[in-house]
C-alpha cells in the first residue's frame, strides 16, 4: 500500500496539480490586491462609501442598533447586506481576472504572431539540384562535383 501510495504521489498529474494550486494561491493574492487596492477605491468613492455589510433582519425582534450589537447579544439575524457585499466582491473578483485572462491571451497571442513571422522570413537558398544527375550542390557550384557538368 505504500508503494502504491508512493507511486500515486509521484505521478506527474499529482505534482501539476500541487504546483498548479501553489500557483493559485499566489494568484489569488494577485487578484484580491488589484480587487481591494485597485478596483475597490474608486467603487466605494462612486457610491459614497456604502457599505453593506450593516444590513439585517433582527429575527427576534430586539431592535439592536447594529449587525455587531444583535451578534454580540446572540440574536438570531438575517445577514443580507453581508451576503450582498460577498455577491459584489465576486462579481469584482470574475471581472478582474476575466481582464487578466483577457491580457495574457492577448499578449499570448501577439507573442505566436511573432514567433510566426520569424519562422515565415524567407531564407536564400544554400543548395540546388544538379539538372543532369539531381544531386543536391552548393549553390555557387559552377560544375557538379559528382557528374562533372558545367552548370
Amino acid at each position: 500500500m505504500l508503494k502504491e501510495f508512493r507511486e500515486f504521489a509521484l505521478k506527474g498529474s499529482v505534482i501539476d496539480l500541487a504546483i498548479g494550486i501553489i500557483i493559485g494561491g499566489a494568484f489569488n493574492q494577485v487578484v484580491n490586491s488589484l480587487v481591494n487596492d485597485i478596483i475597490m477605491p474608486p467603487i466605494g468613492l462612486l457610491l459614497g462609501k456604502v457599505d453593506f455589510s450593516n444590513l439585517y433582519i433582527d429575527l427576534t425582534g430586539g431592535g439592536y442598533q447594529s449587525l455587531a450589537d444583535a451578534q454580540e447579544a446572540g440574536a438570531a439575524t438575517l445577514n443580507y447586506g453581508l451576503f450582498i457585499n460577498t455577491l459584489i466582491n465576486f462579481v469584482i473578483v470574475a471581472f478582474a481576472v476575466f481582464l487578466l485572462v483577457k491580457a495574457v491571451n492577448q499578449s499570448r497571442e501577439v507573442a505566436e504572431e511573432l514567433a510566426g513571422k520569424k519562422e515565415e522570413a524567407p531564407t536564400e537558398p544554400t543548395t540546388k539540384d544538379c539538372p543532369y544527375c539531381f544531386s543536391t550542390i552548393a549553390i555557387k557550384a559552377t560544375r557538379c562535383p559528382n557528374c562533372t557538368s558545367e552548370l
